[in-house]
């Protein structure tokens, strides 16, 4: 997920990530972690989680099309091999039309050691290719991407599509030799050699070569004498034939199921270990520009003059032990003229002190990120007019809280008897998403309404 948000800040440009960043402070010990843990919380907001899900479903799709093909493609072969048993079977074309092409595309995939990752499988490479080419809209084009970047990085491309190459091959083997088993034993064939150079003993000893390593495994070979006498010119006994069905299904299991077995094993434990490494690379580009955000060198806090009262923050970090899910009461902008913070306050209620420096509301947007509260009180200087920076603190605040109640100081116009802008208050909170009854005036109501929050 991280790679896919990186890709999309790289052509998009960045996201908003105020929120997703503290959370992420709050939530990782180390640079890598939060960054994995911003990119999830801005996935899950942006709707990435859901793309990801559905080109899954699509590889998916496209891998059990592919293998279906792969098993259609071996039955087919398999019976085009044997034929319709009108004509004698060649048993070495046969064995060429079960084997040819997968040996040769497996000799490649060996040779491809040598070369490039890029080079390395075709069927593995033609299914990426096609979960690409499935990918509609930017967004969904950058999944695939992502993918691929993520297993270029760790060095296991070459083993996932390999993987994927032999799986397939696997099946398509599989179906052939099922598929020889059961027309050999439900339909009557007749095996052959045919040829207008060599003589019947190179025969024997091609038989004898190609049948030694599943001789070994099992598979018995053709005697000499069945060889000799398979050339189309004499009848022989059904034992004969069941020695070059035999011949012919080790062939196929020993030189094609067993390699494609072991290289699917070799490749997907390989993929396995390599992916087990991967990790963030914070020096990438969209990751290193994090770091001061996300693991700050130095925390700022706004003074940079010797001690002295008059220039103390009024509002000190609270840690989660300072909330504990109970109700909090915070000033936001009070001019000093104000009453505050109030003489008394209901028990359990935690004073967070006002809110005038940009220190001050990251720290009480780090301590509700941490411990939520139950109820969320914010007095507000109803004389001011309420614009689009209060209202956005109020609406972050807000997230971080059960409920939220706003204080009007100095209260309604009727109850002032000045100047205020409370019904202005009123309308843009309301425009907010808060409720109107969550509004207070001047007087106790509102700390009425917090306490009911406490426990």
């Amino acid at each position: 997920m991280a790679e896919l948000v990186r890709l999309r800040e790289t052509h998009w440009g960045p996201l908003e990530d105020a929120q997703a960043t503290r959370q992420a402070r709050l939530g990782a010990a180390d640079l890598r972690g939060r960054i994995l843990l911003r990119a999830l919380l801005l996935a899950r907001r942006e709707n990435l989680a859901a793309l990801v899900q559905g080109w899954r479903r699509s590889a998916l799709a496209i891998l059990a099309a592919l293998g279906l093909a792969a098993v259609l493609s071996g039955i087919g072969i398999a019976l085009g091999a044997l034929g319709n048993g009108s004509r004698p079977v060649n048993a070495l074309w046969a064995a060429g039309a079960l084997l040819g092409l997968h040996g040769l595309t497996f000799l490649l995939w060996i040779a491809s050691f040598l070369l490039r990752p890029a080079a390395a499988t075709g069927l593995g490479r033609f299914w990426l290719w096609a979960t690409r080419k499935l990918a509609r809209g930017p967004d969904h084009a950058l999944v695939p991407q992502a993918f691929l970047n993520l297993l270029a990085r760790a060095g296991a491309l070459r083993w996932v599509l390999g993987a994927v190459s032999h799986g397939l091959w696997l099946c398509g083997l599989t179906a052939a030799l099922c598929t020889l088993l059961v027309v050999l034993s439900t339909a009557s064939y007749r095996f052959i050699w045919a040829t207008t150079l060599l003589s019947p003993d190179s025969f024997v000893r091609i038989t004898r070569t190609i049948g030694w390593l599943p001789a070994q495994l099992g598979f018995p070979l053709p005697s000499a004498e069945v060889v000799r006498a398979s050339d189309g010119l004499q009848a022989l006994p059904p034992e004969a034939q069941v020695q070059w069905s035999i011949w012919l299904i080790g062939a196929l299991a020993v030189y094609g199921i067993a390699p494609r077995l072991l290289a699917f094993l070799g490749c997907a434990v390989a993929a396995a270990r390599a992916l087990r490494r991967l990790e963030i690379d914070p020096a990438l580009p969209g990751f290193s520009t994090l770091r001061d955000r996300l693991d700050p060198a130095v925390q700022s806090t706004g003074i940079d003059r010797p001690a002295d009262p008059l220039h103390e923050p009024r509002l000190r970090p609270l840690a989660r032990a300072d909330l504990a899910g109970g109700p909090v009461l915070a000033g936001l902008e009070l001019p000093p003229d104000l009453d505050w913070p109030p003489a008394a306050l209901p028990a359990g209620v935690t004073l967070a002190g006002r809110l005038d420096t940009r220190e001050e509301r990251n720290a009480l947007l780090d301590a509700l990120a941490a411990t939520p509260p139950a109820r969320l009180l914010l007095a507000c200087d109803a004389r001011q007019t309420p614009d689009r920076g209060a209202l956005a603190l109020v609406a972050d605040l807000a997230a971080h809280a059960g409920q939220t109640g706003i204080w009007l100081l100095p209260g309604d116009d009727a109850d002032a008897g000045g100047d205020t802008r409370a019904p202005l208050w009123r309308e843009r909170l309301a425009a907010l998403g808060l409720a109107p009854e969550a509004v207070f005036g001047a007087g106790a109501p509102a700390l009425r309404w917090l306490e009911r929050g406490h426990g």
